[in-house]
């Protein structure tokens, strides 16, 4: 006390890096709701309109992906270091709203490659590696809580938007449904934006009884003073492709079985029905999310990445051995389980097993590199189901895949414990 008074006890500021992460889950929420999501709705809507076949369109869906891809590899990591979040934020915003105007304008094919131009630079700059960049310099010690809780604003746009599209466009058309979307996706983020500020010297993230802050080092991250970075040489290395090559594997996989999910079960589903199942496994998503959100900070990211590539591969093998509508939604569901996951996994992985100096350039190669992949996912899919004149080998394919990832993503941690044990011998 002093002078007979109580001291007044000041409560504790708001971490600004949680307004940091419900920002770019509002970020992810459209970026992946119109962006990603949504395109599997675009497929069904412009096949109808126009009878353009679905192998056509699927190839079209694979040029916006790796067109994302290149401009993400070649300028977006770049971008976020040299201009900052909210600037490039906003710039991927106008993009997707410009994209998604002129796709229900398109008259010929080629217009739907023009319209998914467009798009990819925002679907560059608002997908897994920018909401990964947006939140990692606020975070280390919590980066798989705060990295998860951000990315469940992905499945949050696959929960919404798919449901909403789908009826949108049944009751008001394709050209109002799309322009109420750009204009909402504008209206939140434009403001959101302010909050993606710079962290601050004398901001600290809360340490909530674990590590001092100066203490906060995560496992398996070499020490600050990292050599200068020569990407080349790292993408060489074991570590990087055991990390980028399970992901691009299991994205080619997720991203082809997602942009077919409405045409494989419209075989024996209606569309909003469909759309309502769509809704349910991206429902799951956040859930494996946020449960894996806390375990990738409490056990080896590899084991816990393989495990996730397990549960998608038994959750597409019920969809593929379906024959009454109960194993379909047991199938969305496991699968949906590891969704968003595959997502926000890789930076975590990266953060495990790099120097966190070179983070942004390094999470961006790696994501570039599974974009690059599994922009062939929904062709190879499409192509599949043309031959074989249903989606059985397609699944049967995505589930080599899934199995393929889990297998390669495990192999240093399985190679690691074998010598240890050899060494106890």
């Amino acid at each position: 006390m002093t002078d007979g008074l109580i001291p007044h006890r000041t409560r504790p500021k708001l971490y600004h890096g949680w307004l940091v992460v419900a920002a770019a889950f509002l970020v992810a929420t459209y970026g992946f709701g119109l962006g990603f999501y949504g395109v599997g709705v675009y497929l069904v809507t412009l096949n109808a309109l126009h009878g353009w076949p679905i192998a056509q369109l699927s190839t079209a869906i694979t040029a916006y992906y790796v067109l994302g891809a290149t401009v993400l590899f070649c300028f977006v990591g770049s971008l976020y270091e040299r201009y900052g979040a909210r600037k490039i934020v906003l710039l991927g915003a106008a993009a997707l709203a410009g994209g998604a105007l002129l796709l229900p304008m398109a008259g010929q094919l080629w217009h739907i490659y023009a319209s998914f131009a467009v798009m990819s630079v925002g679907w560059a700059a608002m997908s897994g590696a920018g909401i990964n960049i947006i939140v990692a310099p606020w975070f280390e010690r919590h980066r798989g809580v705060a990295v998860s809780w951000a990315m469940n604003g992905a499945s949050a746009g696959g929960v919404l938007f798919v449901p909403l599209l789908t009826m949108s466009i049944a009751a008001a058309g394709f050209a109002t449904t799309m322009a109420i979307a750009a204009a909402a996706m504008l209206v939140v983020l434009v403001p959101v934006s302010l909050l993606l500020r710079p962290k601050r010297p004398d901001e600290y993230e809360p340490t909530f009884g674990i590590a001092p802050a100066s203490q906060q080092t995560a496992p398996n991250i070499p020490s600050s003073d990292a050599p200068p970075l020569r990407l080349a040489r790292v993408m060489r290395g074991t570590a990087f492709i055991t990390v980028s090559a399970p992901f691009a594997l299991a994205l080619a996989a997720q991203v082809g079985f997602l942009t077919h999910q409405m045409a494989f079960l419209s075989a024996t589903m209606g569309t909003v029905a469909v759309g309502w199942l769509v809704s349910l496994t991206n429902f799951a998503a956040v859930l494996g999310r946020i449960a894996t959100g806390y375990i990738a900070d409490r056990f080896d990211r590899r084991a816990v990445a393989c495990g996730n590539f397990m549960v998608q591969a038994l959750g597409l093998g019920f969809l593929a051995a379906a024959g009454s509508p109960t194993p379909l939604y047991v199938g969305c569901v496991l699968f949906g389980l590891g969704v968003g996951n595959t997502a926000s996994l890789p930076g975590l992985l990266v953060q495990q097993e790099f120097p966190k100096q070179h983070f942004v350039r390094i999470v961006s190669a790696v994501v570039a590199i599974n974009q690059f992949t599994f922009a062939f996912g929904p062709m190879l899919l499409g192509e599949l189901e043309r031959i074989a004149d249903s989606y059985l080998i397609a699944l049967a394919a995505c589930v080599l895949m899934e199995l393929l990832a889990a297998a390669i993503v495990a192999s240093p941690l399985v190679l690691r414990r074998m010598l240890h044990a050899a060494e106890v011998r």
